[in-house]
């Protein structure tokens, strides 16, 4: 049965939230002040009606949206979207001192690599996005933060996607764009005959992908998926971490570049293929350190034919189980870190009784990064800056790098 609510704020996953005598209730695409009619079930409703709109209430930019879990705020107008993103790393932050600069938007049409859900139905194949907190697929002919490279294949993906099937479960497509076409990795498809991959292959030359690959196996590769990491050309290994967006990447090195350019030695912990330590490399030389051995790899790989670069090594070690030693860590005056979302708690221990002068903090979790900045805080460091970043755009999560710097004691 539905009820009418007026809403009070947006949460942490841009839900409204709403007051009732029973806590806090939370409804999707909603804005703060507007009187909403919704169905409740326990502590999340769905919106049934909007009866008084908030004044920043906009048109979505996707037919898909409220359907498609993709997006959470596409109604919400710019500015606002934009000031609402910058507080989540704000109140994050509370209680630490440090001044957070300007939100560096994210423009849309630009994402570069998207993780496509799949499924065969009775009525053909669904390719697209889960809907909100539910396990339905719902499929997608358009998509606004995404690359047209990847929008205009939605069609040759679903047909993929038919062909790989052999299992009555969802998988997962994800997509790359790459200097050399789409690199598309497949996980849980079920196991494909030798008939089916020989079909997938013809397909996939048909349509000029540059790879195809199934659980990590690669199924065939007309051309190896390169992507630039400054200047550097890098092979990226099937289903291989990377940045969501070209310009986020970019903007991500060239902070944490200026703060390290004094640094003759940087060490780059979670380095994936080397999206900061390959560009590092051009003034510095960099040690990097890596718990996936394909990724480090693929950066030593681009290392070595690479011309104009300084001394690039490599380490592959689990930073979560054995993080570098602040011992090891003073053979270096500068250091990047980019965790996973789970943060660097332990490795941020060892960094905070080093004395590496120069640390910059990359996250696209603002709460670990709090709890890693305040145990670098504690180990005597001083934060020099705070920058969030939208590369994710429409959606409650926000990557920020953090600047620190810590005098070096003599020795």
């Amino acid at each position: 049965m539905s009820a009418r609510f007026t809403i009070r704020k947006l949460g942490a996953q841009g839900d409204g939230i709403a007051e009732t005598e029973s806590g806090d209730l939370f409804i999707p695409f909603t804005l703060p002040g507007e009187v909403v009619n919704a169905a409740r079930e326990r502590d999340r409703a769905t919106l049934m009606a909007v009866l008084e709109a908030s004044p920043l209430r906009i048109d979505p930019a996707c037919r898909h949206f409220t359907e498609c879990g993709g997006c959470a705020l596409q109604h919400l107008e710019a500015d606002a979207y934009r000031q609402w993103k910058r507080d989540k790393v704000v109140h994050a932050l509370k209680g630490i001192d440090c001044e957070v600069g300007d939100l560096v938007a994210c423009a849309p049409h630009t994402r570069r690599r998207v993780v496509l859900a799949a499924r065969r139905t009775e009525t053909g194949m669904a390719l697209g996005f889960n809907r909100h907190l539910s396990p339905q697929i719902i499929s997608i002919s358009e998509c606004p933060i995404s690359l047209p490279e990847i929008v205009g294949a939605l069609g040759q993906l679903k047909a993929l996607a038919e062909l790989v099937c052999a299992t009555t479960k969802s998988f997962r497509l994800a997509v790359t764009v790459t200097g050399s076409g789409l690199d598309i990795a497949v996980h849980e498809s079920g196991k494909l005959g030798e008939h089916q991959r020989r079909i997938a292959a013809n397909f996939v030359i048909a349509q000029g992908f540059a790879r195809l690959s199934i659980d990590d196996e690669i199924i065939i590769e007309p051309r190896k998926p390169v992507v630039m990491f400054g200047s550097v050309a890098v092979a990226l290994p099937p289903g291989a971490f990377l940045q969501a967006t070209e310009a986020a990447e970019q903007t991500m090195a060239d902070i944490v570049g200026g703060h390290l350019k004094r640094a003759k030695k940087i060490t780059d912990l979670f380095s994936g293929c080397g999206s900061f330590a390959l560009r590092l490399a051009a003034k510095s030389e960099v040690h990097a350190v890596e718990g996936d051995a394909a990724a480090l790899s693929a950066l030593d790989r681009g290392s070595r034919f690479a011309t104009g670069l300084k001394r690039v090594t490599g380490e592959r070690r689990d930073l979560f189980r054995r993080p570098l030693t602040f011992k090891e860590l003073n053979a270096f005056d500068g250091l990047v870190f980019d965790p996973p979302r789970a943060g660097a708690e332990d490795q941020s221990k060892q960094i905070a009784r080093s004395d590496v002068p120069l640390v910059a903090a990359v996250s696209c979790n603002p709460v670990t990064l709090a709890r890693d900045l305040r145990i670098l805080l504690d180990g005597g460091y001083t934060i020099k800056s705070v920058t969030p970043i939208d590369q994710f755009l429409w959606s409650p999560h926000i990557e920020a790098v953090a600047l620190l710097e810590k005098p070096r004691r003599r020795r």
